[in-house]
């Protein structure tokens, strides 16, 4: 039996079938992690959320920002739907997208499986989160997202206050600072305060932040962690970190990592360009 996770996909259906071929996926043995943004700018979101959920339960996911910005425009009204790009639209109208948002929005934020000896998540962690905690703090909002007033958590998620996590928070102050951590952070300081608009690689970055994965005195993690979201930092292998957004969406590569003992990375190439957005955005 193989576990694979697989880099954020962003539509780009082609080359996601491509690679399954090219691992040989067997859905009677083998297991598939996606590291979220499943959609949005590859042209083929649609096809993408109906090929995952087709291999449930061998595809574990996990959200990403994309794919959380999908689930809140389709709590708005349907003129206001109307005006969303023309990948995402193919979602919202299309004849099963009940099954495929409701599927998508009981995704976790947050998977660890200790007997693999890694876990998982869109984004990062705030530094003073241990894998435990991480997995506390991603159930508080899996538990919204699945309950009675998921459209209020929807429509109140957006935002970049406050900027850094912290135990004291409430209400949707609280739930918003979790999903900014685990689906939008690359930089933070010392404190756990995000940097939302510093988006190369290491270096570029305002004084004072570092890519979360470094921040000095950050809690020890049990696990390994395998992302995405960050196309602009590549394909890095360090620090217990695994990140793996190769830029697909933006005519890089899809990459998939055999999770093991000794990782291994297997990629395709990416004819998609992006229709919508900048390279590095949210």
């Amino acid at each position: 039996m193989a576990c694979y996770a697989i880099g954020d996909v962003q539509g780009c259906y082609e080359a996601l079938a491509q690679l399954i071929e090219k691992l040989r996926f067997d859905p009677a043995q083998d297991r598939l992690w996606f590291c979220g943004d499943l959609v949005n700018r590859g042209g083929q979101s649609l096809e993408v959320l109906r090929l995952v959920k087709s291999i449930e339960p061998q595809a574990v996911v996990v959200l990403g920002n994309h794919d959380l910005s999908l689930l809140a425009v389709s709590v708005r009204r349907e003129d206001e739907q109307l005006k969303s790009n023309p990948d995402l639209r193919r979602v919202l109208f299309a004849a099963d997208r009940d099954d495929l948002l409701d599927w998508l929005r009981n995704r976790p934020l947050f998977h660890a499986d200790p007997q693999l000896g890694f876990a998982m998540v869109h984004a990062g962690l705030a530094p003073r989160w241990t894998i435990k905690l991480a997995g506390l703090r991603a159930a508080e909002v899996e538990r919204r997202l699945r309950g009675d007033d998921y459209r209020r958590l929807l429509k109140n998620m957006f935002g970049d206050r406050p900027g850094a996590w912290s135990k004291k928070l409430s209400g949707d102050d609280r739930t918003r600072a979790i999903i900014n951590v685990m689906t939008r952070m690359r930089y933070c300081d010392i404190r756990g305060r995000i940097d939302f608009d510093s988006k190369g690689r290491p270096g570029t970055q305002k004084p004072g932040y570092y890519p979360w994965f470094e921040v000095p005195g950050h809690s020890p993690r049990d696990l390994s962690i395998v992302c995405g979201h960050w196309s602009t930092l590549g394909l890095f292998q360090g620090l217990g970190i695994y990140s793996i957004d190769t830029g697909a969406v933006w005519g890089g590569r899809l990459t998939a990592l055999e999770l093991g003992p000794e990782p291994r990375v297997i990629q395709v190439e990416c004819e998609t360009r992006a229709q919508v957005g900048r390279k590095g955005a949210d």
